[in-house]
């Protein structure tokens, strides 16, 4: 064997050995490999027993038999159960009871299939229509835990749990209550069996509920009491399953439906969701501290004490006459070691999205409120200045369109002297108007627009008149008005107050209602959209007119004219506490502009542009060190402003 043979093989056995480590799966796909083959040895036992099942009939024809018969069917079922549930094939059958545990604030039913929170009542709320506020209930809810037993994938939603009293106070009671800063203990447990018949009380999964008193809190701690062996063969692959169907709690399903998602925070990095508008799925890969279910005014959220190991989340949107929003699913990764006895803590919130009540925690709870995070400058605006004078206005329990109305007062004062500087711009300009048209007449032609803009603008600068500085007191504005527009329609505060016609500001208010829909506006007439865009159309009017300067730009005044028309498709369905405020920012805009008229001397201001032009132009300190330098070399200076 030559040297190059024995370089060649090896090359080829390297080639082999590498391939073989790039082709390998990894652990993961082994175990998902693993849990695949099991899934289908339990469907294949599926399908075996129900075959077996299925074939017992009784005997018609010899009643006499039919006794034999039933305890077949009770043999097989019971034989189904253990080996379906195997370890906790007791739990397969039994009573679905209710147990309540109430404070203030909420009502929660628990349910003994799967020892889970059935329903959530929110107490101090109602829907729309009056109803009671359920945040969910029936079974449009499932919550347990998934892991897998002999082979078996267990689902313990599907098992029946036994309750079990903490306090001796309470004990053997349906119903608990509490108030105050008291506390209970409330357990679900779901036991182990020693044979077929008899449960191993010292062996059990329980879910161990916390309830205080005027709190939206309730504490959950999951505990594996003498489950190390299947916690050892399930180690990093336990899974709680959590899925709700949102219900319908405002009267705009549409606007509702797009605020509504799966919000979540990772450990150590910033609040993130899902899309609004779509449907999406996502998997976190990494530790996730808390995942929620959001509606536009409400919220489910569980939170970890720790962290969870990690979660795929998934949104569906629900068809739009069942009365419900979305489907929100989690499957949450937790993580158990191999010892006597394991816990995982963790709490629901289930109550308002309101700012004060989710900033205490210091979660980054407050995130799910779409303040305008995004752009930092309008959430401090809500955060630091909106919010903290709406709270204030309403401490003295007044009307809220009154508390809107004394809002718009003070954010006009405080943006008083940008409108005064944008008055006196325009003022400037209107002065300067007869002068503009006659440039205007010097050049008609359009291939001389470079030359009327250059004399504008050499007019300008005589004049001492900055074009732009109109402008820049507006986008100074512009972040106020975009907060509000972010503020408004997410402010529980406004939710079901009435206020003149409209009975909810945080809902369109309707004064008729179509017997159809008219695309891009709706099947509603809101009285405050349209004073909102008739004051509009005719704010855009008067400024035009005292803006005008000929016919520049005509496409640019239809579309100015175009815009609140547009607005008014959009408006129609928005909350009507956010059109009174834009409707009431355009009257008191007119009253300023009114006060402005009355009392700027716009002769003066001629007077002032007139004196300007007679003064020599300052000359830039760059002009002037190009003069200096052209000076020291023996040139003209002129050539060089020229230049």
């Amino acid at each position: 064997m030559n040297k190059n043979t024995i370089i060649g093989l090896i090359i080829i056995f390297t080639l082999f050995i590498g391939y073989g480590i790039i082709t390998a799966p990894s652990k993961e796909e082994v175990q998902r490999k693993k849990h695949t083959q099991d899934s289908l040895i339990a469907l294949q036992w599926k399908i075996d027993s129900a075959a077996k099942f299925a074939s017992v009939k009784k005997d018609t024809a010899n009643p006499e038999n039919t006794v034999a018969v039933a305890n077949t069917d009770t043999v097989t079922k019971t034989q189904i159960n253990k080996d379906k549930y195997s370890l906790f094939s007791n739990a397969a059958e039994g009573e679905n009871k209710r147990f309540i545990l109430e404070n203030e604030n909420m009502k929660i039913a628990l349910s003994s299939k799967g020892g889970k929170v059935f329903s959530v009542q929110l107490k101090k709320y109602k829907t729309y229509d009056s109803l009671p506020l359920f945040l969910f209930k029936n079974d449009s809810c499932r919550f347990g835990l998934n892991f897998f037993l002999n082979n078996r994938n267990i689902s313990t939603n599907d098992l029946v749990y036994k309750p079990f009293w903490y306090e001796t106070s309470t004990t053997g009671k349906d119903s608990i209550s509490i108030a105050g800063n008291d506390s209970i203990h409330f357990g679900m447990r779901l036991y182990a069996a020693k044979n077929d018949s008899i449960i191993d009380e010292s062996r059990y999964i329980e879910y161990l509920y916390t309830l205080k008193g005027n709190d939206f809190q309730l504490g959950l701690k999951i505990n594996l009491i003498g489950m190390q062996d299947i916690s050892a063969s399930n180690a990093g692959n336990f899974a709680l399953d959590w899925f709700v169907k949102l219900q319908q709690q405002e009267r705009s399903l549409k606007n509702e439906r797009i605020t509504s998602t799966v919000y979540f925070k990772f450990l150590d990095e910033e609040v993130d969701y899902l899309s609004e508008s779509k449907d999406e799925e996502k998997s976190l890969k990494t530790k996730v501290k808390w995942l929620s279910f959001k509606q536009q005014f409400f919220t489910s959220i569980l939170v970890a004490d720790n962290n969870f190991a990690n979660a795929d989340i998934k949104t569906i949107t629900e068809p739009d006459h069942d009365g419900y929003l979305k489907t929100m699913q989690a499957n949450v990764g937790l993580q158990f070691g191999n010892t006597q006895s394991e816990s995982q803590s963790m709490w629901f919130y289930f109550g308002p999205n309101k700012y004060k009540i989710l900033k205490k925690f210091n979660l980054n709870l407050e995130r799910q409120i779409p303040l305008g995070w995004s752009f930092f400058i309008i959430a401090w605006i809500n955060r630091f200045a909106v919010i903290p004078v709406f709270d204030f206005l309403s401490s003295f329990d007044m009307n809220y369109g009154i508390i809107i109305l004394i809002l718009t007062i003070l954010l006009k004062l405080f943006l008083f002297p940008i409108a005064y500087k944008t008055y006196i711009s325009s003022a400037k300009m209107r002065v300067l108007k007869p002068e503009i048209e006659e440039i205007n007449k010097k050049f008609p032609k359009k291939e001389d627009s470079m030359k009327k803009q250059q004399a504008n603008m050499a007019l300008y600068k005589k004049a001492g008149v900055n074009p732009m500085a109109g402008c820049i007191p507006m986008l100074l504005q512009m972040p106020i008005l975009i907060a509000m527009f972010r503020f408004f329609p997410s402010s529980i505060e406004l939710r079901q107050q009435s206020f003149l016609w409209a009975h909810d500001l945080s809902s369109y208010d309707s004064i008729f209602n179509l017997p159809f829909t008219i695309p891009f506006y709706g099947d509603h007439v809101s009285l405050f959209t349209l004073l909102m865009t008739i004051t509009t159309i005719f704010y855009t009017k008067i400024n035009n007119d005292m803006m005008s300067t000929g016919n520049q730009m005509p496409g640019m005044k239809v579309m100015m004219y175009l815009m609140p028309i547009m607005f008014l498709g959009m408006f129609n369905n928005f909350a009507s506490g956010l059109s009174y405020y834009y409707f009431l920012a355009n009257i008191f805009t007119f009253f300023q502009m009114w006060i402005m008229r009355k009392f700027v001397d716009e002769d003066a201001i001629h007077r002032k542009i007139q004196e300007n032009k007679i003064k020599p132009v300052k000359k830039s300190g760059f002009q002037q060190r190009l003069e200096e330098m052209a000076k020291k070399r023996g040139v003209n200076p002129n050539l060089v402003k020229r230049k």
